[in-house]
């Protein structure tokens, strides 16, 4: 073997010492939060409802009715996902993030759950920070996949034939032979297919949980050119507190623009911001449970007035790419044939750690083998 791939080689043995738990960890997290709508849809009955021919309820009923049941807290999002689909409310009540569900046609709650501590975003925590601190966590998280990435690499660049004579032997498991043999060609084999997959989930994944990581990929998009409009904060005008009515429900007016702006909408995000000079922020959706091709709404607060309208056809390249980071990271850009190939990746980067480690020890017990062997052959001689 050459220095330059004994060099390769060892990077990739010891980074994937240095990260092996982690990424078995968040890949198989990672597998069973990619189903999570399709399963939650099977589990929870209150997240569908049958269609009535009926208007909807405003968000401030929805507001109203929700602090019927937790009084004096702040609404943090009113969420609408589309007229089979119940409406969620999600409000913060003793420090604690709660989720209301409620019919959208008629307001009757049909659940009440810690929204932290239901089963997926338990999978999720974990996913996300893999059983630490959010701070710590996600710096190891985030640490560990950058180095999974250096890892599959030097894992194909050292796997890669350098004979075509080689190459069919090299893509196919070789199942008939030894449990040893076949674990090397799991290890080498599927790694090799579901490298280009990994890497992308790998990618999407850093640009959601890393600003910088996420704002370099969006620039290189942009060959480097910035769009103001994209990027300038807006503050609500805070002297209009007081002198607006109470009873003028501001973010129903601006949930009736965006219903006439984007009427192919078919998930709607109301987010009122938590302080003061905070926006009310409203985003639309064309497909529910899908975050990308969306239109941007922000709205003062406290007057309704529309500061800044950003449809996804004026939005630049690199904020598209953005906004399907998550579509993409599942999957779901691809459906659920999307769906079943994230599954199999990370399925197959899960096992990885275990096969390359299987390799590892076996690879050091025959050289211990042989060194045992030469000092017997070296003793005899002696003899």
């Amino acid at each position: 073997m050459s220095s330059f791939k004994s060099t390769i080689l060892f990077l990739h043995r010891w980074l994937g010492f240095i990260s092996g738990l982690v990424v078995f960890v968040v890949s198989l997290s990672g597998c069973i939060y990619c189903f999570q709508d399709e399963l939650q849809d099977v589990l929870y009955s209150y997240r569908k409802v049958e269609i009535v021919n009926a208007p909807v309820l405003k968000p401030s009923e929805f507001q109203k009715r929700a602090q019927d049941v937790y009084p004096q807290d702040k609404i943090n999002s009113v969420l609408y996902f589309g007229n089979d689909r119940s409406v969620q409310v999600r409000i913060t009540y003793k420090k604690v993030l709660r989720s209301l569900f409620f019919n959208p046609y008629n307001g009757k709650l049909l659940a009440d759950q810690d929204f932290k501590n239901t089963f997926f975003n338990r999978v999720k925590s974990i996913h996300l920070y893999c059983f630490m601190p959010p701070a710590l966590g996600k710096m190891v998280v985030g640490v560990s996949v950058i180095l999974f990435v250096i890892i599959m690499i030097s894992g194909i660049i050292l796997w890669w034939p350098k004979r075509k004579s080689d190459r069919k032997r090299s893509f196919t498991i070789k199942w008939k032979g030894k449990w040893r043999r076949v674990n090397y060609d799991l290890h080498n084999v599927l790694g090799f297919y579901a490298c280009a997959f990994a890497l992308v989930t790998a990618l999407s994944g850093l640009s959601m949980s890393f600003d910088w990581f996420g704002d370099s990929i969006a620039k290189v998009a942009n060959f480097g050119k910035t769009y103001p409009l994209e990027t300038k904060k807006f503050k609500s005008d805070t002297l209009y507190i007081d002198s607006v009515a109470k009873a003028i429900p501001v973010i129903d007016n601006a949930y009736q623009l965006v219903r006439q702006r984007s009427p192919q909408a078919q998930m709607l995000i109301l987010i009122p911001g938590p302080k003061k000079s905070s926006t009310l922020a409203i985003t639309a959706y064309p497909k529910a449970l899908n975050f990308r091709f969306n239109d941007g709404y922000t709205f003062d607060k406290y007057n309704g007035k529309l500061l800044r309208y950003l449809p996804n056809s004026q939005k630049s390249v690199g904020m598209k790419f953005s906004n399907m980071n998550y579509d993409i990271h599942v999957g779901q850009l691809l459906g659920l044939f999307g769906k079943m190939i994230t599954f199999l990746t990370g399925l197959i980067c899960a096992s990885l750690p275990i096969t390359g480690l299987i390799v590892y020890l076996g690879k050091k017990k025959k050289s211990k083998s042989r060194k045992i062997k030469h000092a017997i052959t070296f003793k005899q001689r002696l003899a």
